[in-house]
C-alpha cells in the first residue's frame, strides 16, 4: 500500500514539475521527496528562483560532478521509414558541415 502512494507521490511530482525519469532519479538520490519538489516550485513572483528541473541538477552535479542523462534506448528507437522497412537514423546518415558546398 505505501509503495502505491509513493509512486503516486513520484507522479504527481513529475507532472507538476515538468521532470523526466533521470531527474527523478537524480531527486532520490539526492534524498528528495515528491513534497520537496511540488513546495519548491517557484511562482510567479519568485522569478529569481530557478525551475525544479535545473534546481535538482545543479544540485546533483555540485555533489556527485555529472547530471545523469535520459535513456538512450528511448532516443534510439526513432525510426526513419522508406516505404515497407524501417531502419533506424545513425549518425552516418548526416552530413557533416564540411562535407556542404556552401
Amino acid at each position: 500500500m505505501a509503495t502505491k502512494k509513493s509512486s503516486d507521490a513520484w507522479k504527481e511530482a513529475k507532472i507538476k514539475c515538468r521532470l523526466n525519469q533521470a531527474d527523478i532519479q537524480m531527486a532520490k538520490e539526492l534524498g528528495m521527496t515528491p513534497k520537496s519538489l511540488i513546495k519548491n516550485i517557484p511562482s510567479s513572483k519568485q522569478q529569481w528562483k530557478a525551475p525544479v528541473k535545473i534546481w535538482v541538477r545543479d544540485l546533483y552535479r555540485e555533489k556527485f560532478g555529472k547530471v545523469l542523462k535520459p535513456n538512450p534506448a528511448s532516443s534510439t528507437k526513432l525510426m526513419k521509414t522508406d516505404g515497407k522497412h524501417e531502419k533506424p537514423i545513425t549518425s552516418e546518415s548526416r552530413i557533416d558541415d564540411e562535407d556542404l558546398p556552401f
